[in-house]
């Protein structure tokens, strides 16, 4: 905050300044004068705002799969969404679950993250296997955004919240195209809550857009269940204008999407579902635009001035290096 105000100070006095000298002011103030008094702000960083994004903490109504494929299981994902209103770069997040009681930490194998776009973006026409695509995820994952901890683009580690968490309702293999996609979910589970923190590597760039969020975690044996968050958004959590309710799909249903709370339990009053995720970084606001041609050199014209130099901006962002970040955005700027 007193950065800004300092900013601030900087911006009206500067305002001032070249005001008096425009109407000839010139008295005690020359060019050069001027000149002097600019010199300090143009050299300052225009420092972003951090960005932190939060679905809030498990309500217990819902623990969905979202997992790759294993012996008798069919890759399953449940995708949130969530929006930016600038560039973003998201360095980290956290993802809430329940895995069976008493499985160890180390029993947690891998984790992938994919990002989708809202349909049609990415998409065919639609199938008609599913009642609507309306406000899904696309058919297919954005690229530059996939990470997966066996390829080494994430670190993860996590921690146990409540051992004897409990949800009222499950989706697991109740996963179907119409007209038997209502299966009512299937039933209650309990079992060790955790916590997920992933570290990107490197970060993710985004421009702004809305976007879901699909986290998929293997355990050597059992099921992870990804858990619900209240919808609305409430505190803790961050409340948006045109939050969606969580999407699923397994191998059988690709590339199409079913609603949890509308598609497949049901009822009266029909229930919707957020998950709980969470997502860390830094805003880029003068960042160039995705397939411009002057967007990479834009962008890192922007990130120098930003951050007061590519080293610190490299740091400040979570890459291991500047070439790491030029190649980030060069990624970013190609689409």
């Amino acid at each position: 905050m007193n950065r800004v105000r300092t900013t601030m100070r900087s911006w009206s006095c500067l305002g001032n300044t070249m005001r008096a000298f425009v109407r000839g002011e010139r008295g005690a103030l020359g060019l050069a004068a001027v000149m002097m008094i600019a010199a300090p702000w143009l050299a300052t960083p225009a420092w972003a705002e951090s960005f932190f994004f939060s679905t809030g903490t498990p309500d217990g109504r819902l623990g969905a799969l979202s997992q790759p494929a294993r012996a008798g299981t069919l890759e399953t994902e449940a995708a949130d969404d969530f929006i930016l209103t600038v560039t973003t770069s998201i360095a980290q997040a956290t993802i809430t679950g329940l895995i069976p009681a008493g499985t160890p930490l180390a029993n947690i194998r891998n984790v992938e993250i994919e990002v989708y776009h809202v349909f049609p973006r990415d998409s065919g026409a639609p199938s008609g296997r599913v009642p609507s695509r309306v406000n899904s995820p696309a058919d297919v994952e954005i690229d530059s955004a996939t990470r997966d901890g066996d390829l080494g683009t994430l670190e993860f580690r996590a921690s146990v919240l409540d051992r004897g968490f409990s949800v009222l309702n499950t989706v697991v293999n109740g996963i179907n195209p119409v007209p038997a996609q209502e299966t009512r979910g299937e039933g209650p589970a309990s079992g060790d809550a955790v916590e997920i923190t992933i570290t990107f590597t490197p970060p993710i760039i985004l421009p702004a857009d809305h976007y879901f969020f699909r986290p998929a975690v293997q355990l050597t044996d059992g099921d992870f269940l990804y858990l619900s968050a209240p919808r609305p958004i409430v505190a803790p959590g961050t409340p948006f204008v045109g939050d969606l309710q969580t999407w699923i799909r397994n191998a059988n249903l690709n590339p199409d999407w079913l609603r949890i709370g509308t598609d497949i339990i049901g009822g009266n009053p029909v229930p919707t579902f957020s998950m709980t995720f969470s997502l860390t970084g830094e805003t880029v606001p003068q960042a160039g635009t995705p397939g411009q041609t002057n967007c990479h050199g834009k962008s890192v014209s922007a990130l120098a001035h930003q951050f007061g130099g590519l080293d610190t901006a490299a740091s400040a962002l979570g890459f291991s290096s500047v070439a790491a970040l030029q190649d980030g955005f060069q990624t970013f700027c190609q689409s």
